[in-house]
Formats: C-alpha cells, structure tokens, sequence
C-alpha cells in the first residue's frame, strides 16, 4: 500500500467538494480530493439540471395544449415523442456534466485519488486498498443518497429513483410516486404533462417544503386540479406482479382502488452518504443517524480537525449551499486550528412547478408564536398574471410587529424563482416593509402582487 501525506484530504468530489479543495489550495496548502464514483456533481448529473430539461418537455408539451384559451387554435395532433424527449434530456445533461468533468481535469493529476474512502483512525484514511493517507485535517464532502423504506422493496426492479429517470430511453405509460417533496412534485408534474398516467401519494400531508397552513392547502388544492395528488394517502397494499407493481389506496370517496405501474418512483427523502465512512474508527461524536456533530457556522466536527460539508450534513442541502459550505470548510480545514465562521446566504429555495413554490428568510414554522404580521396577496386578480393565464398563487409574507422588519416569505405562483431573489437581497440587508414598498415597481409585472403583500403586511404594522 502507498502512503500519502497531506495537508489536507476531502473526501468527495462533488460541489462542496470541489469547492473544499479549492479553497484549501488558494490557502497554500497541499491538498487531495478523494472520489469513489464517476466524476460529476449531482446536480448536473441526476438532480438540477436534468430535472429542469425534463420539466422545460413537460412546458413545452402543456403549452402547445392550452392555447385556445387566447384564440389560438393548433388544428392537428399534438404528439409527444418519449425517445426524443429523453435523448435530449440524457444529452443536454451530458454536455452540463462535461463542464464538471473539465473543471476535474484541471486538477493535478497527482492531487486525484480514486477510491472508496474510509478512515482508519481519526485523521488517516485507507483509499481503495491502495493508498494510506495521513492527513492534517479532513473534509467530508460525499453528498447524500436516496432513503428508500425497507417497505417498497416488494417491487423489485419496478422501484425507481430519480437518478434512474435521467436514463430511461423513452417514457414510460405508469409511474406511481412515493414523496411529494420537491423531486416528487417536479417528477410527478412533468411526467403527468408529458402524457404518462401519475399518481403521486404522500404521508401527513406535506406538499414541497412548505410550512405554512394556508399556502400548503393551497397549493394542494391547486396541484390535485392538475394531476392525481393525495399527500395523506391511504396505501391498503403494495406487491409485484410480473414486469408490475401493483398499489392498492384508498380513492378519495373511500372506495378501494387497485392500479398497475411501470415503475414506483420512491422520493421519500435523502439522508447523508457517511455510513460507509467506517466514522467508528474515530472521536467524532455522531448524532442519533450516524452523522458527525458539526457547528454549521464552521462546518467543524467538535473541536478536531475533521470538517463536514454539503449534502454530508443535511444542513441546507441545496447547490449554492454546498458550494459556499465547501469553501467555508476548506479554508478551516488549511487554516486549523484558526477556524472562522463562514459567509451564510440567506436562505431562498425553489421548487420548478406551475405554479412554482417559494419560501425565503425565515420559514413559517420558524417564526415566533406571536411577535409577527402576515401580508397576503392572491394572483387571481392579479393584472400580468391574469394577462398570461398564468394566475394560480398565494404569497405571503412576514415581519416583524416591533421593528417591521422584513422576516420571510412562503407561496405558490407565477415566476416565482424571480420574485424569490428580490426578497433574498431585502432579507440579507435587513430591510424593513417599509423600505422594500420604497423600491421601484414596474407596470405591468408580477411583482406587482410582492407589492401588494407588502401593503398588507405595512397596514398591519400601523
């Protein structure tokens, strides 16, 4: 076995990874980065970008079906072309990776292991059997992988998850999805407008990451208007038949319903990559899931010099998050024992529906019991979104009753991803509502409805 001495080793190539490593080199330090799969993050292999060209088919397909409404007829067949859809998605997706794969390529050869990784004390790892390596400090950057209950294995290999739909050839006629959290609303959706037959089921009633009772329902309400949505479902029995999952529920007027599927698209969560890390050879302290504890402001494990980041630590498990995480903990990683807090956004998140999902600042599950008010705005009526048929949404936000401090805000609406970074640049700067209403509104556009949940929630500060 070879031995290796670093200054210091991240495990893990992916965003928070590269992003480690990075930032451990622009300290002036030797570094390694340590990967035991194929090279590329998840996000622009099975995640962001491979999602989003499935949803932009799916828009595209839905489009073309709703132009009566603004007098535009299409005489003839619209047809979708599953192999055609799929060969773009899998190739667009490939080009995102290369970029990836050309940023890998750029680092020293000899600064590459590949191997699975594992520790073997507190601050020396054994790499594929083949490489000993001793470290000054450590980041652990391995992402996080699907949580699948023990449950649905009765399906066999009709039990599917997202990273499996970015390599199907063509579409299939039946999908049921289990989860609709973010990647079994955008899945559930796009494949529904793409023509397959979906139903999507959940547990205790959550849809997205949504914390507000108000917006959820809505949001509920709206979706179940669009595709099969039942987020507290009664499953009565799961099992396999041949090349078919069969599910039997309970329908919505309490009658039993049995239907067959191609394939059960399980999006019932993630949970951080650490098991196989052998994290019992060392002192780190693990919570009750087997993760190290961590101070999320340094990314720190306790007080050695091992740093977690990304996915790993479920912390905020969102691109720019593991990127800026990634930095954060390079940079301690070089510099221990001088560790410093790390630059934290503020907190935004999307969910690429349509209507779309968003919640920035503080969630409403997060907010004091009193101590706040709540501006409301329905895009029903609101002018541009009622120009585009595009008009389904409930926004509100919150402030602070003494200080009138913009806090946050969660809803479901047009063009919400644009909105959700106007309110991100007015959390991370403190503004008040009365502040943000200082700033210019153009006519017509969407804003607008921020505008008018922003003079709600200023005539209740008064």
């Amino acid at each position: 076995m070879n031995t290796l001495h670093t200054d210091v080793a991240v495990i893990g190539a992916g965003t928070a990874g590269l992003a480690a490593y990075r930032a451990a080199r622009a300290a002036g330090k030797r570094a390694v980065i340590i990967e035991s799969g194929p090279y590329g993050t998840t996000c622009a292999r099975v995640g962001c970008m491979p999602s989003k060209l499935l949803i932009a088919a799916a828009e595209a397909a839905h489009e073309a079906h709703h132009t009566a409404p603004f007098g535009v007829h299409i005489d003839g067949t619209i047809r979708i072309d599953g192999h055609q859809v799929m060969g773009r998605v899998k190739s667009e997706r490939d080009h995102f990776v290369s970029f990836v794969l050309k940023g890998v390529e750029n680092i020293p050869a000899e600064d590459r292991l590949v191997g699975h990784a594992r520790f073997i004390d507190n601050l020396i790892l054994n790499v594929g059997e083949h490489t000993q390596v001793n470290a000054h400090s450590v980041v652990i950057a391995t992402g996080s992988v699907p949580s699948i209950p023990d449950a649905f294995q009765v399906f066999g290999d009709c039990l599917i998850i997202n990273d499996d739909v970015f390599n199907w050839d063509t579409l299939p006629k039946r999908v049921a999805v289990f989860g609709p959290g973010v990647i079994g609303l955008e899945l559930g959706q796009a494949l529904s407008r793409l023509g397959v037959h979906v139903r999507v089921f959940g547990a205790r009633g959550g849809v997205g990451p949504l914390t507000d009772p108000a917006i959820r329902d809505y949001a509920r309400d709206t979706f179940q208007q669009a595709f099969h949505l039942d987020p507290d479902a009664t499953i009565l029995d799961m099992a396999r038949d041949g090349d078919e999952a069969i599910i039997c529920y309970q329908a919505s007027n309490q009658m039993a319903v049995t239907e067959r599927f191609d394939y059960v698209l399980v999006a019932t969560g993630r949970v951080p990559n650490v098991k196989g890390l052998d994290l019992q050879h060392t002192q780190l302290q693990l919570d009750s899931k087997g993760v190290p504890v961590f101070d999320p402001h340094t990314l720190q494990c306790g007080r050695t010099s091992v740093f977690i980041a990304g996915d790993a630590n479920n912390h905020l498990p969102l691109l720019h998050e593991a990127a800026d995480e990634g930095k954060t903990a390079g940079t301690n990683a070089a510099h221990y024992p001088d560790v410093k807090p790390g630059h934290r956004r503020a907190p935004i998140a999307v969910v690429f529906t349509d209507p779309q999902i968003a919640m920035v600042g503080q969630r409403f599950a997060d907010l004091p019991a009193n101590g706040f008010v709540t501006g409301e705005v329905s895009f029903e009526d609101q002018g541009r979104s009622r120009v585009m048929l595009k008009n389904k949404g409930l926004m509100h936000v919150y402030a602070d009753q003494a200080s009138g401090r913009f806090l946050g805000a969660e809803w479901i609406g047009p063009r919400a991803e644009n909105i959700a970074h106007t309110l991100a640049w007015a959390y991370q700067q403190s503004l008040t509502i009365d502040q943000m209403l200082d700033m210019p509104f153009y006519h017509p556009v969407v804003e607008e409805g921020l505008r008018t949940a922003l003079r709600d929630a200023s005539a209740k500060l008064k």
